[in-house]
């Protein structure tokens, strides 16, 4: 043992010390120590020391750690045990392996091989000392996983490092000069891991690809991408087999097909959307019926399986939408041109025609592959000045539309579905890409009209693979589902609820408790605690995802649901084009393995794009209010950790963090029972939910930080 090591030990904690005879133990479990000789394994010379080691053996034994074979000699108890699972590396040292099991297992950075987050390891883990968390060590890395990160560039003469501000890295990555691709001090780049030696407090790297300027809109949008595993531009190879792709329809594809040129078709979507996925018909029949067909792009007519395009459409899974671009899953060529039903133009889809009464009753439905010919394109806006009264192209056609969309809307509520109508925050740019006013996305008419008839088509999809007669197994296929919520989580939003003089009864059953909630989304609506409220309720819910058990969806009432409405955008509408289209022509049953395996993988695409947006939205908050330092602002408190107060302003629903530093009037406890700050000598209190207002301190577009100061908190 070196003599600094022997210093270090001299001044080691009580807590050190222990680490370090477990370790002993734990590297020697089968031979006996007395406190002599752990103390000199240690290097521990002072009697004072020997006597503590003497102490903590002691104590060791009395919680099982150890057992006393023979008076004063020690042995660990058992040898432990070995499992599998994922490493979780954190900036701040907390590493912690989740076994296949679920059981967190702490581990020390000296016991972890330098494993990266996310990589599959085997974990050595050591007897539990009695009332102590389970921890182990690394003893093999089975399967690393991504080992890019983004960064700074910091360039010196002799050697560069990647100046990282990630939340599972503490260390910067050392680049040697010969591995910078043209990197500048400076600028952003993303960087591979390549090794890191066991004795080297940094691991190494090289450049893969240099963003750009920090600061510079593109870089810092294609580095949130990067951030978050995503890609940030378009394989050249893919981009040239969707330019081969011919546009002409042949006579006998349109032959097999169902004609809808005729009937009039337009599509909805919003005002600087280019991929129109689905498009909507409508006439009344000699019945009197109305026949309505819901029109889905027929991508999978063009994106054959194992195709060049298909591989990358389903490793995307789907297309990502940041503030101020959308990253899409097909090629250029095939989302805004081929498939996109543009109006004027010819367009193969996959389509559900349902004949339905003045009252939004479903006489008879099917699915078939068309051809349609949209006669006009909307924006939203456009057709909810319609529905307001005034006049235009298909008016009659679109207020059929909405007053049958409306009644489903009714009796969808009734039969269970759950309302949340939350506020999404909008950017307006500048040609720069600088945020220079927030709006709010308000869904209104023409928004629900939409939603009521993709949800209907995708209903029908599901219904006509997973519904069968007498009990028969249904063959494998992709279904949307949503779990039931977590009953703790639905007792801690009827406690939360209360602080707002709100007496809902939220109880477990699941009709009631749907029934309850839109009742209190309904009582919030227009007040200032909406948005809050809505949050928290939301977060009490299950999330959904993909799977081929079919579960249902609660959030939306239904029994059998999918997603089949979004091909352009979506690789799980794709695969079940692709399902539908096999069984509907007698095909046998899909192989449900490979089926789940990339549920899971669109799944967790999905959320990785979901927080690569909430990254860009929250970029463009903090930039937005860079120019804004010093003012003041209402808001209210949106969390409460043991950091700070988050809020959230009422004005542009940005959120920042009054720290905890900043609250220096009192020692403030956290009580997270009742999402409370207290102060321990003034038992002043700050909960969810307060309105306070705060003065923009300082903003930090690295970290995507806010910095709140109090003012005042302001009366409910």
């Amino acid at each position: 043992m070196t003599e600094k090591k022997k210093k270090s030990n001299n001044r080691m904690s009580i807590n050190e010390l222990m680490h370090d005879i477990v370790s002993l133990f734990n590297a020697e479990p089968n031979k006996l120590f007395n406190y002599k000789q752990v103390a000199h394994a240690l290097g521990l010379k002072l009697s004072a020391q020997r006597q503590k080691v003497y102490e903590i053996l002691s104590t060791m034994a009395q919680q099982e750690f150890l057992v006393e074979p023979t008076p004063g000699r020690f042995k660990k108890k058992d040898r432990g045990t070995r499992a599998l699972g994922l490493f979780e590396r954190r900036s701040n040292g907390k590493n912690q392996v989740i076994t296949e099991e679920g059981e967190e297992i702490f581990v020390a950075e000296r016991n972890s091989m330098h494993a990266l987050d996310g990589d599959k390891v085997e974990v050595y883990v050591y007897a539990r000392r009695r009332h102590a968390d389970p921890e182990g060590e690394v003893t093999q890395i089975i399967e690393r996983a991504d080992r890019t990160f983004v960064g700074i560039l910091s360039v010196e003469k002799q050697y560069a490092f990647l100046i990282t501000d990630s939340k599972t890295l503490a260390n910067d990555i050392f680049i040697p000069k010969n591995k910078l691709r043209g990197g500048k001090d400076g600028e952003k780049a993303v960087v591979r891991i390549t090794e890191w030696p066991e004795h080297s407090k940094n691991p190494i790297g090289e450049v893969i690809d240099v963003l750009g300027e920090a600061g510079d809109n593109n870089t810092e949008m294609h580095a949130i991408l990067a951030e978050f595993g995503l890609p940030y531009k378009y394989p050249e190879a893919v981009e040239k087999a969707a330019d081969k792709i011919s546009d002409i329809i042949p006579a006998d594809e349109i032959a097999r097909r169902e004609d809808f040129r005729e009937v009039t078709t337009f599509t909805i979507d919003p005002h600087d959307a280019k991929d129109f996925d689905d498009a909507i018909s409508i006439r009344q029949l000699p019945s009197g019926l109305w026949e309505v067909g819901v029109h889905i792009a027929d991508v999978t007519h063009y994106v054959q399986p194992g195709s060049i395009i298909d591989k990358e459409a389903e490793r995307r899974a789907t297309s990502v939408y940041l503030v101020d671009r959308t990253i899409p899953m097909l090629p250029e060529r095939l989302c805004n041109y081929i498939c996109s039903l543009r109006p004027d133009e010819d367009k193969l889809a996959f389509s559900c025609i349902f004949e339905i009464d003045d009252n939004a009753n479903i006489k008879r439905r099917h699915i078939a592959r068309t051809i349609i010919r949209s006669n006009r394109r909307y924006a939203y806006e456009e057709a909810q000045a319609i529905i307001e009264g005034a006049d235009g192209d298909f008016r009659k056609e679109i207020l059929v539309l909405n007053d049958l969309a409306q009644k489903m809307r009714k009796r969808r509520f009734e039969n269970g579905s759950i309302s949340f109508d939350r506020q999404e925050v909008r950017f307006e740019i500048d040609e720069e890409g600088h945020p220079i006013r927030v709006y709010f996305k308000i869904a209104k008419e023409a928004n629900m009209l939409i939603e009521e008839f993709m949800l209907l088509a995708n209903c029908t999809v599901a219904e006509a693979v997973g519904k069968t007669a007498n009990g028969k197994k249904a063959k494998s296929f992709v279904y949307r589902v949503h779990d039931q919520p977590d009953p703790s989580k639905i007792n801690d939003l009827a406690s939360f609820i209360t602080r707002f003089g709100y007496r809902t009864r939220l109880h477990n059953d699941t009709r009631e408790l749907s029934k309850n909630i839109n009742k209190l989304m309904q009582e919030i609506k227009g007040r200032p605690e909406e948005n809050l409220i809505s949050t928290v309720a939301i977060r009490s819910m299950s999330k959904a995802i993909y799977s081929t058990d079919n579960i249902g969806h609660y959030g939306l009432g239904f029994d059998y649901y999918t997603h089949f409405t979004s091909p352009i955008r979506r690789y799980p509408d794709m695969m079940v084009h692709r399902l539908i289209d096999r069984y509907l022509n007698g095909g046998r049953s899909a192989v449900e393995q490979s089926l789940e395996s990339k549920c899971k993988h669109s799944s967790e695409m999905e959320q990785l794009a979901a927080n690569a947006e909430r990254a860009s939205i929250k970029y463009k908050q903090v930039e937005f209010l860079s120019d804004r330092l010093g003012e003041e602002f209402d808001g209210v408190i949106s969390g409460i950790t043991e950091w700070g107060l988050y809020v959230e302003l009422d004005e542009n629903k940005c959120e920042g963090l009054i720290p905890i530093r900043e609250l220096d009037d009192d020692y403030y406890e956290l009580d997270e029972k009742n999402y409370a700050l207290v102060g321990r000598r003034s038992h002043r209190i700050y909960r969810l939910g307060d309105p306070v207002r705060i003065l923009i301190a300082g903003t930090n577009l690295e970290k995507k930080q806010l910095d709140f100061a109090l003012v005042r908190t302001l009366k409910k």
